[in-house]
């Protein structure tokens, strides 16, 4: 979010007397110049009440290394550590060492991968304006894609008509051999999202496949 947007929800929090938990996991993955601004960083009394989350996953592809952190007010981080110590108990050391590495000597790879995710975002989005029925607009980070695909629902699929994207994403998964997530789990029901963190090739032989499937919709 801008700084704006976020200086709303903080004025909301201090008005309410309500805690932060602020997800910056994409954080590094930005396009066109935009700037990560976290809510922590708009004074002492937001920061005060602000638990950030982070992990590797997401900027330095390290999925499965189950490497996460949090940072906030020591009382709360302090009971956080008691309760996670007795649930999941602790990484492994070698995976502690590899984010530590990554932490400190990750920006050249970042920039690079970030360079990647735009080429790929850019034929995603305009391709994904090519297919009837659908509308994208360019997404500012992350790599995912997240189209309007409303003027598909109501169309029908070999077992009737598509009632929801649920319905839709569920023919697409099997009459086109793709999967993507419905915007119902978003709080967007007319929406779909789609990743693009796969080479060029194969989101382009992907969204090929998606635009046949959505053209046999009757």
């Amino acid at each position: 979010y801008d700084r704006r947007t976020l200086e709303g929800i903080a004025e909301v929090a201090l008005r309410h007397d309500l805690l932060i938990i602020s997800d910056e996991i994409y954080e590094k993955l930005l396009y066109d110049g935009l700037a990560h601004v976290s809510i922590a960083s708009l004074g002492p009394e937001v920061q005060a009440r602000t638990v950030v989350v982070n992990g590797v996953s997401k900027a330095y592809a390290m999925t499965g290394w189950r490497i996460g952190y949090a940072a906030g007010p020591k009382d709360l981080i302090t009971a956080m550590t008691t309760v996670q110590s007795q649930s999941t108990s602790n990484p492994t050391s070698i995976a502690q060492k590899a984010a530590v590495a990554a932490l400190n000597q990750g920006d050249a790879f970042i920039k690079e991968m970030v360079a990647e995710f735009d080429q790929r975002r850019r034929v995603m989005v305009e391709r994904l304006n090519k297919i009837p029925g659908v509308t994208c607009t360019m997404p500012n980070g992350a790599f995912y894609a997240f189209p309007h695909v409303g003027r598909l629902i109501g169309r029908r699929g070999p077992e009737g008509p598509l009632a929801s994207t649920t319905a839709l994403t569920a023919y697409l998964l099997q009459q086109a051999r793709t999967v993507m997530v419905p915007g119902e789990a978003f709080g967007a029901p007319e929406h779909v999202r789609i990743s693009y963190a796969t080479n060029v090739p194969k989101i382009v032989e992907g969204l090929n496949r998606i635009e046949e499937a959505v053209r046999r919709l009757k």
